[in-house]
């Protein structure tokens, strides 16, 4: 019985290959790409499936097979779809997620395979964002700064002076906007910081803060200095200081802010700008919203991005007909499709001129005048950084912003206890 069962077990070892590589090439010389797409909002999946439909519809020799991902859990399920060799070919991510999987050998240099017209719309700073060593792992393509979602008519009311993107607050003006703003049980801001470290960082840029600094030998340290304290600080103070941002929501997401906020609890609440889609349809007949850009501080508008991106697997056959679909989904006016469909900003620079995306509505014409002011997040290409965020950045952040622990305490969280978790993936 056990020999029957070890050559059952060997029969099927033997059919899994094949099983992979007839998904790949059918007997008809068809080829088969998959093709994981994160897109969740119904909007933005109904545009990318129907990218996906109109490109098989013209290349009958090359199919590709929409897959549903999850943002949730991507980035286990990548790693164990890679470690197990049945990977997709094209990647649907984010950029802050790319660098283990590029350094891992993991996802194919798109240097030489990606097409002039695609190198060249996209701006360098966007590349940045997947370009590890010398090699180009990703193709970013969706980026959203973070904003200001305010109650209009609560502002306009209080009289204080209306942000735009060519005035913004300064983060000492935004503090002293929002105690204004408070009282009688209600708050100038709620902050949502179930997850802070990103908004944290990437807000951070604007005060000249960068917290990561890589030496001469290509290592890099964790540094709190004067810049990287002042988002963080503003945080804590309005909570703890002022009062004019409420405790409840640090703990909570995006999206649990939305009820008190349509309550006219919150005056503001800083959000990505894709949650306008969201606002659009959950806000009550009547209630006015608007879109005001971040404070701004040494550095301006300056914020750091994660942008969405677009990899090709290291193990796939087929690499440049995967480059050749992404070359098709990402043509100017099918970014504008995605952006859309996403309420996100496109990278390429076409594709942002879009009248579309200029519109006062909604917001759009705002998030676009923050698109030059958009650069790499700090931690982009830092090897470690997952860890680093989960086990130290996280908790300390969170105790700080509750009052547990003071900045000099978060300083020494971040640096030392950082800096030996980092230490373990550059050696």
């Amino acid at each position: 019985m056990r020999a029957r069962a070890l050559r059952a077990v060997a029969v099927l070892l033997l059919a899994f290959p094949a099983a992979c590589s007839a998904d790949a090439t059918r007997d008809d010389g068809r080829i088969t790409l998959r093709f994981q797409s994160l897109a969740w909002q119904d909007e933005s999946v109904a545009a990318t499936k129907e990218l996906v439909k109109e490109w098989n519809a013209t290349h009958p020799d090359i199919n590709v097979k929409y897959v549903q991902g999850s943002w949730d859990s991507v980035h286990d399920q990548l790693l164990t779809s890679f470690e197990g060799g049945d990977a997709p070919d094209i990647v649907h991510d984010a950029s802050d997620d790319l660098a283990d999987f590029a350094y891992g050998g993991y996802l194919a240099d798109l240097t030489e395979l990606l097409p002039a017209r695609l190198k060249s719309d996209i701006p360098e700073r966007s590349w940045a964002t997947t370009t590890f060593g010398d090699g180009v792992y990703g193709v970013p393509f969706l980026q959203e700064p973070r904003v200001l979602i305010a109650n209009a008519k609560w502002l306009r009311e209080s009289g204080v002076r209306i942000p735009t993107p060519q005035r913004p607050w300064t983060w000492e003006e935004f503090r002293s906007v929002t105690r204004q703003l408070s009282g009688d049980g209600k708050f100038g801001v709620a902050w949502p910081l179930r997850e802070p470290v990103s908004a944290t960082l990437n807000l951070s840029l604007s005060a000249g803060g960068r917290l990561f600094h890589r030496g001469a030998d290509g290592k890099v340290t964790v540094r709190m200095d004067a810049g990287d304290t002042v988002v963080p600080r503003t945080i804590h103070d309005q909570v703890d200081v002022d009062h004019s941002a409420s405790d409840s929501t640090l703990g909570s997401g995006g999206s649990d802010t939305l009820p008190g906020f349509f309550a006219g609890k919150y005056a503001m609440v800083p959000l990505g700008l894709s949650y306008r889609q969201q606002i659009s349809q959950q806000a009550p007949k009547g209630f006015e919203w608007q879109v005001l850009p971040a404070p701004a501080g040494a550095a301006g508008l300056t914020q750091g991005v994660s942008p969405q991106t677009l990899s090709v697997a290291e193990d796939s056959p087929h690499k440049k007909e995967a480059v050749a679909f992404l070359d098709f989904l990402l043509r100017p006016p099918n970014m504008v499709r995605l952006a859309l469909g996403d309420w996100m900003l496109p990278t390429g620079t076409t594709a942002l001129k879009d009248p579309a995306l200029r519109t006062a509505e909604h917001g759009w014409a705002t998030g676009t005048a923050l698109a030059p002011h958009l650069v790499p997040a700090p931690a982009q290409s830092v090897r470690g950084y997952p860890e680093w965020k989960d086990k130290v950045a996280t908790p300390a952040l969170q105790e700080y912003y509750s009052g547990a622990i003071g900045l000099d305490g978060l300083r020494r969280r971040l640096e030392k206890d950082g800096n030996l978790v980092l230490a373990r993936y550059q050696r």
